[in-house]
């Protein structure tokens, strides 16, 4: 199916099936952010996070909320 097709069923669903879809999309949407984000800490792309959380640790600026 085509985005153009899925658009225009879109705009034919109720105001129930159009709720219903935009909780189940919001729920793939986080879930392939999570797997993102677990693919991203394995490689080490965001280990510039915990190396700049480490130092501020260490020179006493990182603040707790």
């Amino acid at each position: 199916m085509q985005v153009e097709q899925l658009q225009q069923a879109i705009e034919i669903l109720s105001e129930d099936d159009f709720v219903q879809l935009r909780h189940w999309f919001a729920e793939k949407d986080w879930e392939r952010w999570d797997r993102q984000i677990e693919k991203d800490i394995a490689t080490g792309k965001l280990d510039f996070l915990l190396n700049e959380a480490l130092l501020a640790k260490k020179q006493e600026v990182l603040q707790d909320l």
